[in-house]
């Protein structure tokens, strides 16, 4: 294996994943080897990072730049607009979810970086595939913007790996689970605002019916995926694609029964919106045996856990606030 110091640039770093990726980089790398970038003003409390750059990812001669000037081996791509608010906006959403990503790609194809991460979703299954236990390579049929700008962005991954030995990896992500950062416009973002609204208000209105079974990951199992495949020897992977994570399958009403656990006078009422529609083309649960086979994939939290731990972390979070 080739030794080099790794320069890492994490795109989307403040959001829901980056945040809590740009962290434990740090804790790995060093906040000298790690750049941050998003669309905010810099302040100090904004991240971990040693460096941080404004930056629009769609770019592109200011993305080349920072490349450049900081000598970046490794790009973690996670600036994209989930599927929410991509339905919104279509063509902004396509364009933002696929260009930088073939932008990157280029820069490592000349040689300017070694590897890129880049997150797919379960958006990209759709209709017509089976409910239950997804396999790896079932036909995609996504029905959302956001589903059909992944599935593209899959293809060009596989693209620039087959055709000139691009290193890119990548991870079809259910919904993420985080108390550290609020969910951003997604249609798994349920399972987080029950959380919030439980230690806020006791009382909950889901806008996913009761009974919707889809598949979630505690962030903590997430952020351990990541780095597992991206330190994983590239003769290992035999997805270039994508892979599927299935973490924790769960419904509405399961999730509200554990928080009961916890809480028992906990509320839940129903009134699911447009998002039900998209959560009705995604699947309930996901084999994700390929990925535990090729780079050892596995997690450490189920249901409860997660819910003990996302509880007791926000109570302190919110009462600190």
């Amino acid at each position: 294996m080739e030794s080099y110091t790794e320069k890492i640039l994490i795109t989307g770093a403040l959001g829901q994943i980056g945040t809590e990726l740009t962290n434990r980089l740090v804790e790995i790398h060093g906040a000298e080897n790690v750049v941050a970038s998003g669309l905010d003003r810099w302040d100090k409390n904004l991240t971990s990072a040693g460096f941080y750059e404004r930056m629009d990812v769609s770019n592109t001669q200011l993305v080349r730049q920072v490349v450049k000037d900081y000598e970046i081996t490794t790009v973690y791509h996670l600036a994209s607009l989930l599927s929410g608010t991509s339905e919104r906006q279509p063509l902004f959403a396509w364009k933002l979810n696929v260009e930088p990503l073939l932008n990157f790609c280029e820069m490592a194809k000349e040689g300017l970086l070694k590897k890129i991460f880049w997150p797919s979703s379960i958006a990209v299954f759709g209709k017509g595939i089976p409910k239950e236990n997804v396999g790896q390579d079932v036909v995609l049929n996504p029905t959302t913007v956001y589903g059909i700008s992944k599935m593209a962005g899959e293809k060009w991954c596989e693209y620039y790996h087959d055709k000139h030995g691009v290193d890119v990896r990548s991870i079809r992500y259910p919904g993420l689970i985080s108390w550290k950062t609020p969910a951003g416009g997604g249609t798994t973002d349920y399972a987080v605002e029950i959380f919030y609204e439980a230690v806020e208000q006791g009382k909950y209105t889901s806008f996913i019916s009761e009974n919707t079974a889809m598949p979630m990951l505690y962030m903590d199992d997430a952020i351990n995926a990541t780095l597992k495949l991206m330190e994983a020897p590239k003769e290992n992977l035999t997805v270039r694609t994508s892979y599927n994570l299935g973490g924790l399958s769960f419904t509405p009403k399961e999730l509200a029964t554990e928080i009961k656990n916890e809480m028992p006078d906990f509320e839940i009422d129903y009134q699911p919106d447009f998002r039900q529609a998209i959560a009705d083309s995604w699947p309930a649960s996901i084999d994700d045996s390929i990925a535990k086979k090729d780079w050892g994939l596995s997690y450490d939290f189920d249901i409860s856990e997660m819910t003990k731990d996302m509880l007791k972390n926000l109570k302190i979070k919110l009462n600190a606030n």
